[in-house]
């Protein structure tokens, strides 16, 4: 009976020895991972962390705390090596590696960790597809250009940064209409100034093929959408042809005026204002008529018909 009990007891002690040797070298190979997490090791620091889990979990109860410290290590690891694949500009490596991350944070219970590896995965695809889109415009796929775009604004509707890109996509792709409705989702979301100046570019666009349909109404609307946008000689030279063609004389001298003053070096400008001066002399404004010939006596193009009217004034 006493050889039984020695025996048992031998065992008891033994089994003492190697747990403390256990919960020694698990400890060891979490160090050593917390070392090469240090270093900027991460594939090795995950390896040791992986293997310290592996032993505490063995221990039971004694590794509990060891278990705890290398699940929440092992989901920082994850995260970290995902961040360096989306650095490199590896997107579908780094969602892969994201999407592990989480799906590895839900089940060790990080839920914060899980969290940021959620939102980096929402982070990388709209990077992703907005680097498609750059790269789509730049080979003028403007299809292709839209799409992408406009799925990076689905997920985010209020970034107004890429609106300005699927607008510009769409202007180029000649979908005035859809561009419209991009530019002013930019316009809404901190991209005014950039969305305003394409605004005025689309409507002008859009006042030129109504000019070309002869629908001279339409001309003067989309002209003056234009010139709230974004004010500019061209929509105000557009307008004053349209009201001329209208009949519109006294607000067509207008416009042309308004044209002179914000282009006063336009190649044109002796053109126009010769036609001002016609349109003066034709309304019986004999003083103004004269006041515009004079302007250009010396016009090499304009010049001689401008001496000519003098003589009749």
């Amino acid at each position: 009976m006493k050889k039984i009990f020695l025996f048992f007891a031998a065992v008891v002690m033994t089994a003492g020895v190697l747990s403390a040797q256990d919960i020694n070298q698990a400890t060891e190979a979490y160090n050593n991972g917390a070392m090469e997490l240090q270093m900027g090791n991460n594939s090795a620091a995950l390896e040791n962390f992986l293997s310290a889990l592996t032993m505490g979990e063995a221990l039971g109860d004694e590794g509990a705390d060891l278990v705890t410290n290398c699940k929440k290590a092992i989901c920082s690891v994850k995260l970290s090596m995902a961040k360096d694949l989306y650095n490199a500009k590896d997107f579908d490596g780094a969602i892969a590696a994201f999407q592990e991350a989480q799906k590895v944070a839900d089940e060790y219970g990080e839920p914060d960790l899980a969290a940021e590896a959620a939102d980096l995965i929402g982070q990388t695809e709209m990077l992703k597809l907005n680097t498609e889109g750059k790269a789509a415009m730049k080979a003028k796929d403007y299809p292709t250009a839209i799409a992408c775009f406009a799925k990076v604004l689905e997920m985010d509707p209020a970034n107004g940064a890429t609106a300005i890109q699927l607008g510009q996509a769409y202007v180029n792709a000649g979908q005035l209409d859809e561009a419209v409705t991009a530019l002013e989702t930019a316009k809404a979301n901190g991209q005014e100034t950039n969305a305003n100046k394409l605004l005025s570019n689309v409507y002008l666009k859009k006042a030129q093929a109504s000019n070309k349909a002869k629908n001279y109404q339409e001309v003067i609307d989309f002209a003056a959408k234009s010139n709230e946008a974004l004010e500019n000689g061209n929509a105000y030279k557009l307008t004053a042809s349209a009201l001329q063609k209208l009949g519109k004389n006294d607000e067509c001298i207008a416009a042309y005026e308004k044209y002179l003053e914000i282009t006063p070096n336009a190649k044109d400008a002796g053109g126009i204002i010769c036609t001002i001066a016609v349109l003066y002399q034709q309304a019986g404004n004999k003083a103004k008529a004269k006041e515009y010939y004079e302007k250009i006596v010396n016009d090499p193009q304009f010049g001689a018909t401008a001496q000519e009217q003098l003589k009749t004034l």
